[in-house]
């Protein structure tokens, strides 16, 4: 078998790989979330505010169910920030909705002037997220009265509370109280009915979030999946939005979760309750999720409390982990995210050592490099020793061109007799594959690399490697300083690597580093900083090889 053809298959393939994903999948015109920031979304009187310091699931279609019209509001629906060293949340009285959560240690762009993350990027038309309904008795956009707008954080247990009151035009009493914890992300939420109707009410409590992505959707973040998600019994199940194109989708199952996510942060409900219907849908990127609980009958004067965790943050594992409820599950790289988890948490460990992402990735580089250097050593020594057996197997092809089967016979002579593995030089390429794509998705998605720094020009591991030299290159911006480096490297690297190849198939060869440069282009410079480093710990396990490597000896 031709050692190099079987070399070559895999290459095209990893650049198929890389290419369909770059080409086909990431290009797309950004977009930029509609943002309205809570004052905007208010009426033209603004209203006072005042400050707190510091077995498998049936998926069903259902039909679209508009939202009900907001009701008049009678006076002016006050709002409340609560402020923590992580978040600062706004809530209206106007349905007891969270019209802003901004992230205090996440910012919008890599300028330190640029304003937090805002989890909350729909308006009041769009629909705020975490209004509360009971079945047709209580409208969405209930006007609620807080019980006190001077709420403090206990010192000794760093919580908060905020309460909310309203009352239906049906008669059913509903109390809203939010837990807050100034050290973490987690909220409770408890809401409590009283039927003070005088009669029997029947209905369902619903709890509703509306979404928008969280930031700009670009080329490079396209791709990655943003939607709403949900664990439990089934595991992790994403819906896409394409798949809400029919209407929206219901499903029936006990859950740990549900949340909208993006690329870095999610906004999560965790229902306390096991019977929930989960009703989603999508109208372009404007995402609904309607969290049901079971069909039940008040008797006048019943009472009934419904409880929840909120989570509204970033996508760090470590953190989720520590939250419980399997919120670190909504973390997934993919198919090979068995790999990939252990590569983020090496690079986590090494970060805590050096402080410096950019540094992190070079170890990891090293250390994988190391765990596959006797694999590679010997795949290389291969490709050395069958380039030097060409003269031979190019002699045995023209001798039995026209009996294939003797040729072949009499290669696999030759390979026997000089100890040569004619697939020696793929297996390394092949089990590195899984790796690369490992750390290829722990590199795109993982909120840590996210604005974090590396040295010089690379300010941003997470972006493309652009140095602005102050003007903008057509299509670049910027010169990709660390992309043209690494496509360097790699063609150097080309170079020394033996081939069998004619010499047709050999200037084919030479155009694979040009390619690799030009996909690379918009990926991550945290990834290219990777391929870089890869690149040039395999020119010097080449040099090494070619410094001390023997000739075949002839045969008698």
């Amino acid at each position: 078998m031709d050692m190099y053809r079987a070399f070559l298959a895999i290459l095209i393939s990893f650049v198929i790989l890389l290419g369909y994903q770059y080409f086909f999948i990431g290009p797309a015109q950004e977009q930029v979330a509609p943002e309205q920031t809570s004052e905007q979304a208010q009426p033209e009187q603004q209203p006072p505010q005042a400050q707190i310091t510091a077995p498998p699931p049936q998926i069903q279609t259902q039909p679209a169910v508009p939202l009900p019209a907001p009701a008049a509001v009678q006076r002016p629906a006050k709002e409340v920030k609560i402020d923590t060293e992580l978040y600062t949340a706004t809530i209206s009285e106007n349905g007891g909705v969270i019209t802003s959560f901004l992230l205090k240690n996440f910012r919008e762009e890599r300028d330190e002037d640029a304003p937090g993350v805002n989890l909350v990027k729909t308006d009041q038309a769009q629909g705020y997220p975490l209004s509360f309904s009971w079945g047709s008795v209580v409208d969405r956009n209930t006007l609620y009265t807080f019980d006190s707008t001077e709420v403090q954080f206990d010192s000794s247990t760093n919580k908060a509370t905020l309460t909310l009151r309203g009352t239906s035009p049906g008669g059913l009493e509903v109390t809203r109280v939010f837990h807050f914890d100034r050290t973490n992300y987690l909220i409770d939420h408890q809401v409590t009915v009283v039927n003070n109707s005088g009669q029997v009410l029947q209905g369902a409590a619903g709890l509703h979030q509306t979404n928008l992505p969280f930031g700009k959707i670009t080329k490079a973040s396209n791709w990655l999946f943003r939607g709403p998600s949900m664990f439990g019994e089934a595991g992790l199940q994403r819906f896409k939005l394409k798949e809400f194109e029919d209407g929206p989708q219901t499903v029936k199952t006990a859950i740990d979760w549900v949340a909208y996510e993006g690329t870095y942060f999610m906004t999560g409900i965790i229902p306390t309750q096991n019977s929930q219907s989960i009703t989603m849908n999508a109208v372009e990127e404007l995402v609904t999720i309607d969290l049901q609980g079971a069909p039940e009958t008040l008797a006048p004067g019943a009472t009934n409390t419904y409880d929840y965790r909120l989570f509204y943050g970033p996508k760090k594992l470590t953190m989720l982990n520590e939250v419980g409820y399997n919120l670190g599950k909504i973390v997934y790289f993919g198919w090979f995210d068995i790999i990939a988890k252990p590569m983020l948490y090496l690079l986590n460990w090494f970060y805590s050592v050096v402080h410096n992402y950019g540094v992190a990735i070079i170890l990891v580089t090293i250390i994988l490099k190391a765990i596959f250097w006797p694999i590679t050593q010997k795949g290389l020594k291969s490709m050395k020793n069958m380039q030097k057996l060409q003269p031979k197997v190019v002699k045995l092809k023209e001798k039995y061109k026209d009996d294939p089967t003797r040729m072949n016979q009499e290669m696999m002579s030759l390979y026997k007799t000089y100890k040569v593995n004619p697939l020696g030089g793929c297996l390394p390429m092949v089990l590195q594959i899984p790796v690369f794509f490992a750390l290829y998705k722990v590199l795109l998605q993982s909120i840590e690399l996210r604005h974090a720094p590396f040295m010089l020009w690379i300010n941003d591991l997470s972006a493309p490697d652009r140095l602005y030299l102050g003007f903008d290159l057509p299509y670049l911006g910027g010169l990709p300083v660390l992309t043209l480096l690494m496509g360097a490297s790699m063609f150097l690297q080309q170079k020394m690597t033996p081939t069998t190849a004619d010499p047709t198939q050999a200037k084919i060869m030479m155009f694979l580093p040009l390619i690799f440069t030009v996909m690379f282009v918009n990926f991550a410079s945290g990834l290219v900083l990777y391929w870089f480093v890869n690149n040039l710990l395999s020119i010097l396990q080449q040099y090494l090889i070619n410094r001390k490597n023997k000739p075949v000896p002839a045969a008698a």
